[in-house]
């Protein structure tokens, strides 16, 4: 028989993981911009205020460049407590203000010093580029930085393969060193004492290192160490497909109900492509389950692995998990496929459970007998709420009707997006506080 773990919730008087980690952050940048500050000041000012001001933007966007790595280096720790959802969405936000400071940064030093030259902005920048080292480094720094700020808007993210978004997007790393360089041969409030060239080198160190830590040493080091291969290929539907995942010493991978992983399968055809799966079963330290829909030709060849495939499994991720429970009862609302992470938390989660289940007909509802054993075993409530978008199922009058204490229980979400903003605006309708509303959207930075 399988044993999983079951966490009780966090109790009402701890602070939250995701409060913890984001007051953490934000103390932490708010930190460096005074440091910064501090030691652009002892570096002295120039006579010219647009180059003053142009120095201090381009201190601050390399602070930002740096925290900007820390943000999608996916460190265990912070991505537990806050989710990659939203440091994707930080980093987004990160990156629109390392644009705006490095362009103010390029503006207001080639003004300053074309006050005086009889070259004009332009010819200004264009005589440092060819007379002052480092310069040229950052020019080609910016242009990377514009490019990959280009194809990460929304309009064009839609249109690329993620490993064309993502191959593009690792030229931010050469950005960086360009950007380091550049800093160094000219950064007066880099050279102005040993202690701000202490502090530079260490604020590059950290983020660099978070990002070989985070993104390289660790997914190699659990690959080795876990040896992940298929075990087993199971259809669950038409279109939906579970897979088994083995390993060694799987009851050491610090994975929970409500995680997901990046999946490679090592196969001639499938290698270079990662999926973001959830774990549609908790945890039993002896196999890992994902629950795939076919949705296009690399989830379709999903059917055909064979046993035994390698597979180099990047994670777990993810803060869909009990870790942010606030409340001993919960309500589990899912949507299509999103039942994968729901029917992994319901086999976690201990206290009275409500599971809603929300499909457009009974043959959509993927994994609904082991919803129903489930539920069973734990004494759940579960709900099968079936039919077309309109009229809104899961409007406020009717989430009250299935559960009508609602606001003293925890909400998991999960589901196609337009499903679970309507169920988000229901929720706030209905004033079920935002610390009890737990959902997570996958969305992956470079």
């Amino acid at each position: 028989m399988t044993t999983t773990v079951q966490s009780p919730p966090t109790p009402p008087t701890a602070i939250r993981p995701k409060v913890v980690a984001r007051t953490g952050l934000y103390a932490l940048l708010a930190a460096n911009v005074a440091v910064v500050a501090v030691f652009f000041a002892q570096a002295g000012f120039a006579s010219n205020a647009l180059i003053v001001l142009g120095r201090l933007a381009g201190l601050y966007g390399a602070l930002l460049m740096a925290f900007q790595l820390v943000l999608v280096a996916r460190l265990p720790w912070l991505d537990r407590r806050i989710g990659m959802d939203r440091l994707t969405s930080w980093h987004r936000w990160t990156g629109f203000g390392i644009v705006w400071t490095l362009l103010a940064h390029l503006v207001f030093i080639a003004f300053g010093y074309a006050e005086d030259s009889d070259v004009g902005p332009i010819g200004t920048v264009v005589d440092l580029a060819e007379t002052t080292e480092g310069v040229l480094r950052a020019l080609v720094a910016f242009a990377i930085i514009l490019v990959v700020g280009a194809v990460s808007a929304r309009y064009a993210r839609r249109r690329l393969a993620y490993e064309t978004w993502h191959f593009i997007h690792l030229y931010t790393y050469v950005a960086v060193v360009l950007a380091f360089t550049h800093q160094v041969a000219v950064g007066t409030s880099f050279t102005s004492s040993d202690a701000a060239t202490a502090y530079w080198y260490g604020v590059w160190g950290v983020a660099l290192g978070s990002v070989v830590l985070g993104r390289l040493v660790l997914p190699l080091w659990r690959n080795v160490r876990h040896q992940f291969r298929v075990e087993a290929v199971v259809p669950e539907s038409d279109n939906v497909v579970s897979i088994y995942v083995t390993g060694r010493d799987l009851d050491k991978l610090p994975a929970r109900a409500g995680q997901f992983f990046l999946w490679r399968f090592l196969t001639k055809d499938r290698w270079w492509q990662a999926n973001p799966f959830s774990l549609s079963a908790a945890p039993d330290g002896r196999t890992l389950r994902l629950t795939a829909k076919v949705a296009g030709d690399g989830t379709a060849a999903l059917r055909h692995l064979k046993v035994g495939t390698r597979v180099f499994a990047e994670g777990p991720y993810g803060a869909f998990t009990a870790l942010h429970r606030t409340r001993p009862e919960a309500v589990l609302i899912a949507g299509g496929v999103g039942v994968t992470p729901i029917r992994a938390l319901l086999e976690e989660l201990h206290g009275h459970a409500v599971v809603i289940y929300r499909v457009a007909t009974d043959r959509d509802a993927v994994l609904y007998d082991e919803l129903r054993e489930l539920a069973l075993a734990k004494g759940a409530e579960l709900h099968l709420v079936t039919g077309p978008v309109a009229p809104d199922k899961l409007a406020p009058a009717e989430l009250l009707r299935m559960v009508p204490d609602i606001t003293d229980r925890d909400v998991f979400l999960c589901g196609p997006p337009p499903m679970m903003n309507a169920v988000l605006g229901s929720l706030r309708e209905l004033n079920v506080p935002k610390a009890q509303t737990h959902f997570e959207r996958f969305s992956l930075a470079g």
